[in-house]
């Protein structure tokens, strides 16, 4: 069966996550959209002249939204990276630009015909996210965020970086928005299968000081280069290949979570049906009311985004 892909935004990210694909030959079509048509023809083409020296061919189409129609996945990275350059580092600073840009795309998918599966990284991720499902018209299963997928990912690297050991025996989850709110559920967090509570008292962790590493891993890398690319654009490409394997795979994105109202991270089992099971964690109540904080915020600036 054809796997098909598309990237919507050809920005940092988009780029990024379109060369991880056609590098690695995830998809056999890919389709590239952006508005400035220069660039989304010169990545074509880069990218073309990248296939002699792969092992993997790959069908790249420009700027057409009816060949989204039978795609599998459609990746959102469009937005305005220049936005996020602000003194509160806050990735809502994006939404008056992105809120706009995404209902007309939103609309243009719709029009499509496209009934698969929409993994959003568009700031700020888990309102865009909600804005994408509301426009399409899709299920609500069917529309993702990458989320806090990228900031679990910061955390084990900080707690690894720690303890000087690789960020692959970290396990755990940094809940809620993909923002200043979220927080490291520490009672989800284990070092080489031990809990992370006992790791940090017989080594001294400070575990308050690698929330905040965690939680701002992301603006250290902005102001470092101005953008992220590499680790948002593999949360992203990890999440589409997990839809199109039907992996089945448990990971912290942004879902639609009904006793919340509102999309946020929190752990769910992804596959070829998008969300396809809900996990239910035994978090503390400090934890819980980390995440209803998180929450309350995202519907507030939701409702924002929608003129109520």
């Amino acid at each position: 069966m054809s796997r098909k892909l598309a990237v919507i935004g050809m920005g940092h990210v988009g780029s990024t996550a379109a060369h991880y694909i056609v590098a690695n030959g995830f998809a056999d079509d890919l389709v590239l959209i952006d508005p400035n048509e220069d660039k989304v023809v010169a990545d074509a083409i880069d990218l073309q002249d990248a296939m002699p020296n792969l092992p993997f061919h790959t069908n790249i189409t420009v700027n057409d939204y009816s060949a989204l129609k039978d795609a599998d996945v459609i990746i959102s990275a469009l937005g305005d990276i220049k936005l996020q350059d602000n003194a509160n580092d806050d990735r809502f600073a994006e939404l008056p630009f992105t809120s706009v840009q995404v209902k007309a795309v939103a609309q243009k998918i719709k029009d499509s015909g496209f009934d698969g599966i929409i993994v959003a990284i568009t700031n700020p991720v888990d309102v865009i996210t909600s804005i994408y499902q509301s426009v399409t018209g899709l299920p609500k299963n069917h529309v993702i965020g990458t989320g806090t997928l990228l900031d679990s990912a910061r955390m084990k690297r900080v707690v690894a970086a720690e303890l000087h050991i690789d960020s692959r025996s970290v396990t755990g989850y940094n809940l809620g928005e993909h923002g200043n709110s979220q927080f490291t559920a520490w009672s989800t967090v284990r070092v080489l299968s031990r809990p992370i509570s006992e790791v940090a008292e017989a080594k001294g962790l400070d575990l308050a000081k690698l929330d905040k590493q965690s939680r701002e891993g992301g603006f250290r890398v902005f102001h470092g280069k101005k953008y992220t690319s590499y680790g948002v654009a593999t949360a992203a490409v990890r999440l589409a290949n997990t839809v199109l394997n039907d992996a089945l795979t448990e990971l912290p994105v942004s879902n639609y979570r009904e006793e919340y109202g509102v999309y946020l991270s929190y752990p769910a089992i992804v596959g070829r049906d998008g969300i396809v099971e809900q996990i239910q964690l035994d978090l503390t109540e400090e934890e819980l009311k980390k995440l209803q904080i998180s929450a309350d915020y995202i519907k507030t600036k939701f409702a924002e985004s929608q003129g109520k």
